[in-house]
């Protein structure tokens, strides 16, 4: 299998993803693919390699943008060029939080209480700025980007103070702005491996940030925060956070591997933040680490990543 690696873009994520392309890169060639280089900062740049390489298969190491929000993956369905991970539809209402939210309500899958606020600063659902302000006084308010990730633009609020800021902020990263009840508890995540009835969980990891929250530099800086997999959690309380998992994975039509993120409550409830399609794949990145506690190493999971991308294709009408 020729496999061309896309990675690079030109989102607030690009650095990140030039670092999943490497470790990718490096990690095929390990399992003996080969490969292409597809490090690219524009689409028409992406889509040029594909015509004249023609691969049997582009694997996607892009975060954010074009490159995760299902403009790129219907480019390649155009083509007829497969892909990794989940289809347009997928990226695109994963990537939306506000639409996701929306869905998860609808089937059913539990996520913090949230409003949002548009470009011109008015906030849905008849709720003031004076309520925002008391729910961040009372109990916290996370303000972020709809449409961005990596913990870009986001802000923790445990008072009032600096809302207004918070909102600015995330309003550079995103048109849109989601303003969320904040959950104390634990950080979790769980890689969702297959799709529809087969979808399966990895793994729990509980992420222990060093600095106040799980920031960029808590992400990709390494020692920052300690990660614990499998996370130590009771056998009940596993077994709700992988159900509840799956079901956001299901919720939105994804398929091949995501990356649910999510918040435990003090009692033990967990709460969907949102689902990651193109999840980061750096020497720091959950989904490997989520693996190996399976009894997988990097190649071998970038190797069943590819192998069930091209399955799932030719399995579509």
């Amino acid at each position: 299998m020729r496999i061309l690696v896309a990675y690079g873009g030109d989102s607030p994520e690009r650095e990140v993803s030039l670092n999943s392309g490497s470790a990718v890169f490096e990690g095929l060639a390990q399992a003996g693919f080969t490969l292409i280089d597809g490090c690219v900062k524009h689409p028409a740049e992406l889509l040029e390699k594909v015509r004249i390489e023609g691969p049997d298969l582009v694997f996607i190491a892009l975060h954010g943008g074009w490159g995760e929000d299902g403009r790129i993956q219907s480019a390649f369905e155009l083509m007829d060029c497969p892909y990794t991970g989940s289809g347009p539809e997928a990226c695109a209402l994963a990537m939306d939080k506000t639409i996701s939210k929306m869905l998860f309500g609808k089937r059913g899958v539990p996520t913090p209480w949230s409003v949002e606020i548009d470009s011109n600063g008015e906030i849905e659902g008849n709720v003031s700025l004076e309520e925002l302000r008391k729910m961040a006084d009372r109990g916290g308010l996370v303000v972020k980007p709809c449409c961005s990730g990596s913990t870009v633009g986001v802000t923790i609020l445990k008072s009032a103070d600096g809302l207004e800021e918070a909102v600015r902020l995330a309003g550079t990263f995103s048109e849109r702005v989601l303003a969320e009840a904040y959950i104390p508890g634990k950080e979790l995540t769980v890689t969702v491996w297959g799709e529809g009835q087969t979808a399966q969980a990895l793994p729990i990891i509980e992420i222990r940030p060093r600095l106040a929250f799980y920031t960029y530099e808590a992400k990709y800086t390494p020692g920052s925060s300690e990660y614990l997999c499998p996370a130590p959690l009771d056998a009940e309380v596993a077994s709700r956070v992988k159900a509840v998992s799956i079901a956001a994975h299901r919720a939105l039509g994804c398929r091949v591997y995501s990356r649910v993120d999510l918040r435990l409550s003090l009692d033990g409830d967990p709460y969907v933040l949102e689902v990651n399609t193109a999840p980061g794949m750096t020497g720091t990145s959950l989904v490997p680490k989520a693996g190996r506690a399976a009894g997988w190493e990097f190649p071998e999971l970038l190797s069943r990543i590819a192998e069930s991308s091209v399955k799932t294709v030719r399995k579509r009408p």
